[in-house]
């Protein structure tokens, strides 16, 4: 009903409606035309209200509603006064503080959902928060679009069917770092992490990432409220390249403990979020105790990823605003608060996209719902048709926002750059940033931080081996030489005589081969100290089956018989007398016999040993500081070892051991028993004795030292050293002197002599055994005698009457 003139006329023209009677403009805005011509000033025309329940956490982990919700209604203010978007709805938010708590916002959800009006979407924040949000949104058929959720966990679809963020994934940091550490040739990681989902599942994703990518996750600690242990763990395992995944309030927490354990400077790294305020380490916070100075010395030099949340270019978006016009209308909002004390200062572009996104999905959604005879006005948590018509219109998004160009991928999260800082002289400098759509890393002219290069990812170990002192096995060759000699002297003088009496009652047979042993066991002494510095690495295994032979071999020929002797004697000499008569007789063979029973155990054990577990060259490492901390010279050392050692070791020694305490007690059971058919079996007892206890001691005490090649060396051949030695003097110089001050060499009168004298040993030997019989029989006597006084009336006259007995007895 209005006369107008109508011309085509380009864009840029504006038309013209004429007032002409009582007429009305009917649209979005209204204007009456009044009966002077003029029309009525412009007047909103009732709009139907759309609701959106929103939570920002205003404290607690993360306050991001702090400029988050500023921004949000700044957002709401441009879309409700646009007439191209939705013209006959306004959009209205109902907000609470969740306190970045999923606690409390269980309860805020249920007054969301059951407090009039109708909520369309639901906005939260915090990544905590989102994650209960959304899993109990389904069952409402209600759409949830975070503006401050960035766990990977959320990116599950079946979980979180109608979920969508305009904050990336914090798994988007985790391209980024993995890049950097191939960049900086670093293999060797360790993190840190608060215990929440978000940072659990991020650290998952970054361990699978750094896992295909050829990098250790050496170091891996976690925390609740205290980080003290944990930041302790990381130095005492000596992490050097340290990825920290925790909350604002939580990294405070975190320095203050770095600062006191010194675990920062040139030779540490530390990668953090980027979403703190920039000066989040100069904060007062009453739960630490550290000074801003403090804090300041800890973070200098940590590296940040921060995901690109405000367009770097002048692009005016959907919202008709650039990015720094953004700012400054927010900066206007807060009312001159500092940005940097302001929580969710960064994410607040986020939070007004978030707000478009919105806004412009539901306007896509007014036509395919009109055309299904519905209105966003009649949406309700049963109504599963406009909940799937505002899910289409959201995954396809795609426009320009303050943010930057505002997507999201098939799991709902959005797509971004992500932003390399450092913190440099006490505040943040752009080193670079990478493209995670096409997985590109560029830099900003230097790609260099404090320091001409990037540290090193762990202790450089420098290895060395250790070789044994040749002083030490020189002098020790000397002494087993020497050895050696007065062996081979021992053995031919006892061979030279063995025709002597005196020689021939002391088994020279078995003295001989105590003597041979002993020259095989000081014989063991060089193989004992050959090493890499004297053999080649392939040889090296010869050279440990001949330390085992040679040693096993030499105690069992030296120690079996001497051994053997003294378990004849204690054998003859501690047997009932009709026994010991039987065995009055000494047969020699039994005695060689024994002695090789012993050896062919040896033989037999020795040889399953290295067919089935064959003895090989282990190296063995120990990391000892030298000179500048970051360098370790690593010992190495040359081992003979099997895969078995303590099981085969533990069966020998038990073995050994047995016959050692064994030779032990029958040397000090017959240490009083004379015999002339072994006459030198105290002075074997004198060897077993020194022997066992050499033996008992050098045992466990060489396996201590296996680590110290000189102390382990020194102790072990100095131990057969002086066994032998003692062994050899004691049972071969007597014999020697004997015969020499004697005269009581070989030769016709002598041996007439020997045999005369030895006649006559053996009739006091007789006499002997006599007086042992007689003695026996009156001890029997008397003890009959007591036993008889008890039943005795007159005590004092049997008294007499026994003495009488006893002394007639013993006439």
């Amino acid at each position: 009903g209005l006369t107008q003139d109508v011309h085509v006329l380009p864009l840029d023209y504006e038309i013209e409606y004429i007032c002409r009677g009582n007429r009305v403009i009917v649209g979005p805005n209204v204007r009456k035309c009044l009966p002077n011509g003029t029309w009525t000033d412009l007047t909103q025309r009732s709009k139907k209200k759309l609701y959106i329940g929103a939570l920002f956490p205003m404290s607690g982990g993360w306050p991001g509603g702090q400029a988050c919700l500023p921004s949000a209604q700044m957002a709401l203010d441009l879309v409700n006064k646009r007439t191209d978007i939705l013209p006959e709805y306004e959009l209205e938010l109902i907000h609470y503080d969740s306190m970045c708590d999923p606690g409390e916002a269980t309860k805020l959800l249920y007054d969301l959902l059951y407090t009039e009006p109708i909520k369309i979407v639901l906005m939260p924040g915090c990544s905590s928060v989102s994650t209960l949000v959304a899993e109990a949104a389904r069952m409402w058929n209600l759409i949830v679009l975070s503006y401050g959720s960035s766990s990977p966990a959320l990116s599950n679809r079946q979980r979180f069917p109608t979920f969508f963020r305009t904050h990336p994934s914090a798994t988007l940091h985790n391209p980024t770092r993995v890049q950097l550490f191939q960049k900086w040739k670093w293999t060797k990681i360790a993190t840190i992490q608060q215990t929440t989902e978000v940072f659990t599942s991020t650290l998952d994703d970054l361990e699978a990432r750094t896992k295909e990518a050829g990098i250790e996750i050496s170091v891996r600690q976690s925390f609740l409220t205290d980080p003290a242990p944990a930041v302790k763990n990381l130095k005492r395992q000596d992490a050097r390249i340290i990825v920290g995944l925790f909350y604002e309030t939580e990294a405070r927490k975190v320095f203050c403990e770095v600062y006191k354990e010194k675990l920062y400077g040139k030779k540490y790294v530390w990668f953090l979020i980027g979403w703190y305020a920039d000066n989040w380490f100069k904060i007062k916070d009453p739960s630490i105790n550290c000074t801003v100075e403090q804090m300041t010395e800890a973070v200098e030099g940590h590296v940040t990823t921060e995901i690109v949340m405000l367009n770097p270019e002048t692009v005016r978006g959907a919202s008709n605003l650039t990015s720094q016009e953004f700012l400054n209308q927010l900066m206007s909002k807060l009312g001159g608060k500092n940005p940097e004390e302001t929580g969710g200062f960064q994410e607040a572009p986020l939070a007004y996209d978030a707000v478009w996104a919105l806004a412009l999905a539901l306007n896509k959604t007014v036509g395919p719902l009109k055309a299904k005879g519905r209105r966003l006005e009649d949406f309700n948590y049963n109504n599963q048709d406009i909940t799937a018509e505002i899910y289409r219109a959201l995954n396809t998004s795609s426009f320009e926002g303050v943010s930057g160009h505002v997507v999201f991928d098939a799991q709902g999260s959005r797509m971004a750059w992500t932003l390399i800082e450092q913190l440099q002289g006490g505040s943040y400098k752009k080193i670079g940033y990478f493209d995670s759509t096409k997985g590109n890393l560029s830099w900003y002219g230097n790609d260099r931080w404090i320091g001409p290069d990037p540290p090193a990812d762990q202790t450089v170990v420098i290895e060395e081996f250790r070789f044994l002192s040749q002083k030490l096995f020189v002098s020790v060759s000397v002494f087993a030489g020497l050895g050696i000699l007065l062996g081979i002297v021992c053995l031919t003088f006892n061979i030279y005589n063995s025709n002597v009496r005196y020689i021939q009652n002391s088994q020279p047979y078995l003295n001989n081969m105590t003597a041979v042993g002993c020259m095989m066991a000081l014989a063991a002494v060089f193989p004992l100290g050959l090493d890499g510095h004297h053999v080649h690495r392939k040889q090296f295994p010869v050279v440990c089956q001949f330390r085992l032979w040679l040693l096993g071999l030499g105690f069992s020929l030296a120690y079996g018989s001497m051994f053997t002797k003294i378990w004849w004697v204690h054998t003859v000499f501690t047997k009932k007398d009709d026994k010991k008569e039987k065995r009055k007789h000494l047969e020699p063979w039994k005695l060689y016999a024994t002695v090789g029973v012993l050896l062919v155990i040896d033989v037999l054990s020795l040889m399953i040993w290295q067919i089935v577990d064959p003895l090989h060259i282990t190296v063995e490492g120990r990391e000892a500081p030298k000179g500048d901390l970051d360098v370790l010279i690593q010992p190495l050392l040359e081992h003979c070892s099997s895969d078995k050692m303590n099981t085969w070791l533990g069966v020998v020694y038990g073995y050994k051991g047995l016959l050692l305490l064994l030779g032990i007690f029958l040397a000090y059971e017959t240490k009083s028993i004379s015999t002339e058919k072994i006459n030198d079996h105290r002075a074997v007892g004198m060897a077993i004795y020194n022997v066992s206890v050499l033996c008992m001691i050098t045992a466990p005490v060489t396996m201590i030292l296996s680590s110290q090649q000189d102390a382990s060396f020194a102790f072990a051949s100095l131990a057969i050293v002086f066994s032998v030695y003692i062994t050899l003097v004691v049972l071969f110089v007597p014999k020697m002197r004997r015969l020499i001050t004697r005269g009581e060499w070989q030769s016709d009168t002598q041996e007439t002599v020997k045999t005369q004298g030895s006649s006559t040993n053996n009739n006091d030997e007789e006499k002997s055994r006599q007086l042992e019989r007689e003695n026996k029989e009156l001890q029997k006597i008397i003890q009959e005698v007591q036993d008889q006084l008890c039943y005795t009336v007159g005590i004092g006259s049997v008294m007499v009457y026994s003495r009488v007995r006893i002394s007639y007895v013993i006439q």
